[in-house]
């Protein structure tokens, strides 16, 4: 087996979960390059190394920090991970600048364009023959006059996600409701209000509560093949402004059909390394409506590690030890959250998924995205231990509001 450190992009819960999952698997801690420091990657064993640069999002910088981290680590195997979808442009854009100092899975930068913005992605769905939501969108240039092309409520959104993600105003949420024209123009001048000035994506609202998503995390090589593919059942989505469309808790389950279609998409696009797709059931027309392609594994993707199949495994067997790596469907029973159970117990609404919650918790099919026992530490604890107690305070504070209110 060859020795190496793996260089992740990012301090999110993703990224921690990723250092997670390759200390599972090989017993060997991460090094992580970010613009700032995020409170999920302090105080864990799993990364060694950090290097900060704020302003890690310039090319140049970009390129510089990392082939000066590869300098001080010569002779060494380096395996590169981003985490996130502004670092995957990044890495896509600079790919040729990078690739002599690490070993990478990554897609061309006309992929993650054509994909990652939202409204190049529907149209490959159509192309593709892949389900989407009724949509249009407005620029700074027309909301104000835009009209919809389907009944209230309107789902908002941008098209640009690196762009939303450093814009700030009063209120300010990852996805917005409009329930009537009053709403839609208070939350639309806000938002035109900031410096996001790239168009937004205006959807139809697809009935049904949370547990009605579903969240798809794929790994494509080398090769530009699937090698791998882990559907989710999310029961609850948080609740806070900045994390509303993130995942609180997911059960692992298996579509054939579905994961089919997906995977005649991602190979005809030619794609490469990790990709997740968030998606809901419409039981109106009983199918699946995609909403987005992320270029990178999925901020709660650690519930694939959980269920038996380590994402590092795939992705090292790949770039570092050229295996053959055939291809695999998830498929065991396993219950992933990140926010405490009490929480879940209380908002999901289904009995029957509620049930089964609790079965796989009993049966310790269980795994918490943050804590585990080999990462323990008391200063580590102790931010869990507050993080949870102020999760029922934040999503009885926020429960069900996506509108522009506090």
């Amino acid at each position: 087996m060859t020795e190496f450190l793996p260089v992740l992009l990012g301090s999110d819960a993703n990224v921690y979960g990723m250092a997670r999952s390759f200390f599972m698997e090989y017993h060997i801690t991460s090094a992580m390059v970010c613009k700032a420091r995020l409170v999920a990657t302090r105080n864990t064993r799993f990364i060694s190394e950090v290097v900060v640069e704020p302003r890690l999002e310039e090319d140049e910088v970009f390129v510089k920090t990392l082939t000066d981290f590869a300098a001080e680590h010569s002779g060494k195997t380096l395996v590169l991970l981003s985490c996130s979808d502004g670092y995957t442009i990044l890495l896509a854009r600079n790919r040729a600048a990078l690739e002599p100092y690490y070993k990478f899975a990554c897609p061309t930068e006309e992929n993650v364009m054509n994909l990652d913005m939202k409204e190049y992605f529907y149209k490959a769905c159509e192309k593709h023959g892949l389900s989407y939501p009724k949509t249009s969108s407005c620029t700074v240039q027309n909301y104000r006059e835009v009209q919809l092309p389907f009944e209230f409520p309107c789902i908002i959104k941008p098209s640009n996600s690196m762009a939303y993600w450093n814009c700030h105003f009063p209120h300010k949420k990852k996805v917005f409701v409009a329930y009537n024209q009053q709403e839609f123009n208070e939350i639309t001048a806000a938002i035109y209000g900031s410096s996001y000035q790239d168009p937004l994506i205006l959807q139809e609202y697809i009935p049904g509560d949370d547990n009605c998503m579903r969240v798809l995390n794929c790994y494509s090589g080398l090769d530009h093949k699937v090698h791998l593919m882990a559907l989710g059942r999310p029961l609850l989505e948080e609740q806070t402004p900045e994390g509303i469309g993130n995942y609180a808790a997911i059960l692992s389950v298996r579509d054939d059909a579905l994961m089919a279609k997906m995977k005649a998409f991602l190979e005809d696009v030619g794609w490469e390394g990790f990709s997740n797709f968030d998606m809901k059931f419409d039981a109106r027309t009983n199918e699946y409506k995609l909403f987005e392609m992320n270029p990178r594994q999925g901020r709660s993707s650690f519930f694939v590690t959980a269920s038996g199949y380590n994402l590092a495994k795939w992705l090292v067997d790949d770039v570092v030890e050229h295996k053959p790596l055939g291809f695999t469907i998830a498929d065991a029973e396993s219950l992933w959250m990140i926010a405490p159970f009490g929480v879940i117990r209380k908002y999901l609404k289904d009995p029957d998924l509620l049930a089964e919650a609790i079965r796989l918790k009993k049966q310790g099919k269980v795994s918490h995205q943050l804590l585990c026992r080999e990462d323990l530490s008391v200063k580590r604890l102790l931010w869990y231990i507050r993080s949870h107690l102020n999760y029922y305070r934040k999503t009885a504070k926020y429960y069900g509001n996506k509108s522009l209110r506090g």
